[in-house]
């Protein structure tokens, strides 16, 4: 069996309803400042802010369902081994099915300990500010999270989609690099394809997205996570 790896961002949630940080009228940082709300020191500074920020996010996932694109990876485990690796702090990919997930910007509906490292789950309840827990979240300045087992699993890949990032992450673009060059790539973005556009990113970023990996063979589905499915079906040799 195949090893697919599926790397996912904001735009796969968005479809479900999920408000997303960037590029986005109704975008939370359009009423919270980044610094005020994703950093290690605002969480330092106003922890009631911060917890008041994903009380409110954890809230709206609970209103939420996994989308035609969330299903549609689950359905690809019949044919192919599959993992999904998002950048997503939602459960979609989780409450769609899927088997194999891993978080590498942290969970919502997660809080870590502060003192030993400790992970609970706390579902959609809201949290309270009091220590020693914070959000089990990656805020700007800090590491991915499991960013080792997602290399690796994409180091075996035979096949990567990446959908519903703009690969502006560097996250993201690192991951990319573990490519082999005998996987096949699959891009789907609704605007443009992320290899051949111009855009400023850090020197390094920009000379890999543009130059290496962008000369390699790769589809572009130039749709939604939700419209691409039914490319992506016949790309993937999955019956519709």
């Amino acid at each position: 069996m195949k090893k697919l790896v599926a790397l996912t961002g904001s735009g796969i949630s968005a479809e479900s309803g999920m408000q997303t940080f960037r590029f986005s009228n109704q975008s939370y940082w359009n009423n919270n400042n980044i610094a005020d709300v994703a950093t290690p020191a605002a969480w330092e500074q106003n922890r009631e802010l911060v917890t008041k920020f994903y009380n409110e996010r954890r809230a709206q996932l609970s209103l939420v369902q996994p989308n035609t694109a969330h299903k549609f990876l689950v359905e690809l485990e019949e044919i192919y081994d599959i993992c999904v690796i998002t950048q997503n702090v939602d459960d979609l990919h989780e409450r769609a099915g899927s088997n194999n997930v891993i978080h590498v910007h942290g969970e919502l509906t997660k809080a870590r300990n502060e003192e030993t490292g400790d992970v609970v789950s706390i579902g959609y309840e809201p949290m309270n500010s009091e220590k020693p827990y914070r959000p089990h979240v990656v805020w700007f300045g800090e590491s991915p999270l499991n960013y080792t087992d997602a290399a690796a699993v994409m180091r075996d890949a035979d096949i990567v989609l990446v959908i519903g990032t703009s690969l502006y992450v560097s996250t993201a673009t690192a991951l990319l690099r573990n490519i082999r060059s005998v996987a096949g790539l699959y891009i789907i973005d609704p605007a443009e394809d992320p290899l051949t556009r111009r855009v400023e990113l850090a020197p390094g970023v920009e000379s890999y997205l543009c130059g290496e990996l962008g000369r390699r063979k790769h589809v572009f589905i130039q749709k939604t996570a939700v419209d691409s499915v039914a490319d992506l079906r016949v790309y993937l040799s999955y019956p519709i």
